[in-house]
């Protein structure tokens, strides 16, 4: 008998079990985040900046949902970083499905994260949900990013809830690897968004 899940509701515990996924905490295993990370410009810092007090404006006067997180944060680093010119192309609403086949399971959902260039996945808490952590939504984009067609290269990924960044690599196989960077969040001090577009930039420059 086929199982079948959504991919917004699968746990880690379940992704562990039917695609032997392993957690690496080997700091070697991802040093992408942290080597090589390209420069940004200072005009780039001064959006940055502002995209910072844009984001302690919001939290003052609206309900911290995706909609507001996504215009206010994610769509303004994007722009800063150029990820929407070319060579980039960003994707939504692609439905996805992984299967195990000796544990007769299919997992399906719709990715309502954004892609960019088919390896790099973003994902945005909602602070409707129940768990408003970078935790609600790990397992969801492991998923996904289990369902890449192409089986060799590593995958990265980031998860944001507006407040806070984290970046997952995986790479496929049997058993899949996957490791998370440290948590990034835009209270500490100084702009930690800086380091998230530096991120995102090698770890696009890697994907290419």
């Amino acid at each position: 008998m086929v199982q079948t899940f959504s991919a917004k509701d699968i746990s880690l515990e379940e992704l562990e079990r039917f695609f032997n996924l392993q957690l690496v905490e080997d700091e070697d295993f991802f040093r992408e985040w942290q080597d090589d990370l390209p420069e940004i410009t200072d005009l780039q810092k001064q959006l940055l900046d502002q995209v910072k007090a844009g984001y302690f404006n919001l939290i003052k006067k609206t309900p911290f949902l995706e909609k507001p997180i996504n215009i206010t944060i994610v769509s303004p680093i994007l722009f800063i970083g150029e990820f929407y010119l070319a060579p980039f192309y960003i994707k939504a609403e692609t439905s996805i499905e992984i299967t195990a086949e000796d544990e007769g399971v299919i997992v399906k959902g719709n990715l309502d994260t954004l892609v960019l260039k088919d390896q790099i996945w973003l994902m945005i808490i909602e602070s409707k949900r129940v768990t408003f952590s970078i935790e609600a939504g790990l397992a969801q984009i492991i998923a996904y990013m289990l369902a890449n067609p192409n089986p060799t290269q590593p995958r990265f990924g980031m998860i944001t809830t507006g407040s806070t960044f984290i970046f997952i690599k995986l790479i496929p196989g049997n058993p899949a690897r996957y490791a998370t960077s440290n948590l990034l969040a835009i209270r500490n001090r100084g702009n930690e968004l800086y380091s998230v577009l530096r991120i995102l930039k090698r770890l696009i420059q890697l994907a290419e």
